[in-house]
């Protein structure tokens, strides 16, 4: 199993001005990660050719600076867009994929339906819909040797129930599960159970931690926001939470799983230090 760290993870960092997003990627490599997650760009939304330019930039430094190209984490929202437009626009994205030299993308259903009078509609009433656009996007990334998956992310397609449920209705062998060990608590679900359940079809894997506090307790203000359930939760250094990581990582490697690990800070304390100690303990957990 090799530890790699999203882009995300910087925060404020990735900004021109500060690190920019080559800084970022040589810090990952001054943590002594090896790969790199890449999330949405918004400068580029509507130009592709330009998002595939600049990708490729990136992905040409990502190899100088000996850090691999791992995903392209993308938004979609199949049910409150077009569908069949939303899905020629995630197309898009596999090539940009491409270009950073990504072998995984991973991109979102739906938050669920917005529109009055939908919002009772479960996620078997709309499983066929997502079940056909995640098969049509994974068929196209397949002739790009590129895998595609969702992650347990959103509320609405986050239960580890929800996830293998559109994996086996998609039924494709390019498609499968970005397993993000942290974001089970945002849907209430047992950690250990959901790596447990979801290990076997996993492409990729985040590691992700959270502070906790029941939803009966007092709001603990700044930084905290609510599970789906009502419980409190704030980002923390991997290690420093009340998920218990090093199991998850135990049942990754138990079932075989040996491809990324990448770290997801969303901590209140500076990026620089979370992400560091982070790959400390990440190294440690995957090592004992």
């Amino acid at each position: 199993m090799k530890i790699g760290v999203s882009l995300y993870s910087f925060h404020g960092y990735a900004e021109e001005g500060s690190l920019g997003i080559k800084g970022c990627i040589d810090k990952v490599k001054e943590f002594g990660a090896e790969g790199v997650d890449f999330v949405e760009t918004p400068k580029y939304n509507g130009d592709l050719e330009a998002y595939k330019a600049y990708a490729k930039d990136i992905g040409d430094y990502c190899k100088s600076v000996g850090i691999e190209a791992c995903c392209f984490c993308v938004g979609s929202d199949f049910l409150n867009n077009d569908t069949d437009a939303e899905i020629a626009r995630v197309k898009g994205l596999v090539d940009v994929a491409e270009a950073y030299g990504c072998k995984t993308l991973r991109h979102d259903a739906t938050p669920g339906y917005h529109v009055a009078g939908s919002r009772w509609r479960s996620f078997d009433y709309v499983l066929p819909i997502l079940a056909r656009a995640y098969r049509e996007v994974t068929e196209y990334a397949a002739t790009k040797g590129i895998k595609t998956c969702i992650e347990n992310h959103g509320f609405f397609a986050q239960d580890p129930e929800r996830v293998e449920k559109l994996i086996n209705a998609v039924d494709h062998p390019n498609f499968g599960a970005l397993v993000d060990i942290g974001n089970f608590a945002c849907a209430d679900a047992d950690h250990t159970y959901a790596v447990g359940l979801l290990t076997r079809y996993a492409v990729h894997a985040h590691a992700k931690d959270f502070h906790k506090k029941s939803g009966s307790l007092d709001a603990p203000g700044e930084g905290w926001f609510q599970s789906r359930g009502g419980n409190y939760l704030r980002g923390s250094i991997i290690g420093h939470g009340d998920v218990p990581v090093r199991q998850c990582i135990k049942t990754l490697q138990r079932w075989g799983y040996d491809g990324y690990l990448c770290i997801e800070f969303e901590g209140m304390e500076d990026a620089l230090k979370g992400i560091k100690i982070g790959c400390d303990n990440l190294k440690r957990f995957i090592n004992q």
